[in-house]
């Protein structure tokens, strides 16, 4: 039960937006200045590779554990600390500027983005319990809007102060807005034990195929994040253009994030709309491959419309396998746990990749493959199969 009123409904969806955007600037922030960070930390590819890495590897990792820890600091506690390892971060990475430094905050960042993100679908569950798609989509859209954002603006913020730290260490400013009003707005929580699914998650063969697909159908985004502006950067492009490209891949995921949820509204069956996003990514990537430089905005529009649709669409995929709101929860923090861990390897393996052929083309090869074997599995999720798949339930406490 709840010891405070309802919320208005609007106001529900201003905290949606203001807490989705600070969920990617910590990733997205650093590519667009790779090069200064690069020459003023000596960090190589691939240890530059860890600044998106790292966070995403705790995003897992956190998610993986976000049941026991919801269980010690509840939703209201969880997502306040979540935004307030986001504030930190940020702040410590506008006053110092060393490797180690910037290291620490990806996983003192990483780990509050985790805190929110294995925290939030239950309370949209609970929240918009008849508007789920549309608000994960609306989620989505603010998450990898925020991503945009800061890709497109940081380098703005860089050059305003005449230093890169202030365009990594601006991104506090949102975290700083976003905590006061999730604690005005957040419910308390009280109550016994209430059904989840726990350890016994790990048991079930649809869980973790969820998590695979989940993870590698979105796995482009940290390669495109951590590698597309350097990939221009090497073609010629100047600082502030491949930023850009990365904040106009973000419009289409925006758009994608917003429009593909829509359309799930309408029917139970998510495959088709999966389908489509997974061969806008195929196409996209063999454009960067094949033609980089003519139609590049093609190209990076094509992806950045697969990956907005895919991260999407599979919340929604994972959330309709379970009614009960804090049972569907757990399984997309579990689903996003061990998606995030694959995540985190995508950019580390493409920096690898990069470093063993001198060119990142081998990277989106790789990308395309992974895509293509995606279309195959998606065939798998038809609503009769996880209309009857049983996710045994554990009995978890319940914080106060």
């Amino acid at each position: 039960m709840s010891d405070v009123k309802p919320s208005p409904a609007w106001l529900s969806w201003i905290l949606l937006v203001v807490i989705g955007l600070n969920l990617r600037p910590i990733l997205s922030a650093v590519s667009p200045l790779l090069v200064d960070i690069r020459n003023a930390t000596g960090l190589g590819f691939q240890g530059a590779a860890l600044l998106t890495t790292l966070p995403v590897m705790c995003m897992g990792l956190v998610a993986l554990a976000s049941v026991r820890l919801e269980a010690v600091l509840g939703e209201r506690r969880g997502v306040a600390l979540g935004l307030w390892f986001i504030f930190l971060a940020c702040l410590l990475r506008w006053c110092f500027g060393q490797s180690a430094v910037l290291l620490g905050t990806a996983l003192l960042g990483g780990a509050g983005v985790a805190l929110i993100q294995a925290l939030l679908p239950a309370v949209i569950k609970r929240r918009f319990n008849t508007r789920v798609p549309l608000a994960m989509g609306v989620y989505s859209a603010a998450l990898m809007g925020g991503g945009g954002l800061a890709a497109l603006l940081s380098p703005v913020a860089a050059d305003y102060f005449d230093h890169w730290q202030p365009g990594l260490g601006v991104w506090l400013i949102p975290a700083l807005l976003a905590l006061p009003l999730w604690l005005a707005m957040a419910e308390r929580r009280t109550g016994r034990a209430h059904g989840g699914l726990g350890s016994f998650v790990y048991r079930q063969r649809r869980a973790w195929l969820l998590a695979l697909y989940f993870g590698l159908i979105n796995a482009g985004y940290t390669s495109m994040v951590a590698w597309l502006p350097a990939y221009y950067l090497q073609l010629g492009w100047s600082v502030t253009q491949s930023g850009s490209l990365l904040a106009f891949m973000t419009i289409f995921q925006v758009l994608a994030a917003l429009g593909m949820p829509a359309l799930a509204q309408r029917r139970l069956d998510r495959r088709a709309l999966l389908t489509i996003s997974l061969l806008a990514q195929v196409v996209g990537y063999c454009g960067l491959i094949g033609l980089p430089g003519d139609l590049a905005w093609l190209w990076v529009a094509l992806i950045g419309f697969g990956l907005g649709a895919c991260f999407a669409l599979s919340l929604i995929l994972t959330l309709d396998h379970r009614k009960d709101p804090r049972e569907a929860g757990q399984l997309a923090a579990f689903v996003q746990g061990i998606g995030f861990l694959i995540n985190a390897v995508s950019p580390w393996f493409s920096g690898w990749l990069r470093e063993m052929s001198g060119s990142f083309v081998s990277a989106w090869v790789a990308l395309v493959v992974v895509c293509l074997a995606m279309i195959g599995l998606t065939r798998v999720f038809s609503p009769d199969s996880y209309r009857t798949v049983q996710i045994p339930v554990a009995q978890v406490a319940e914080p106060t």
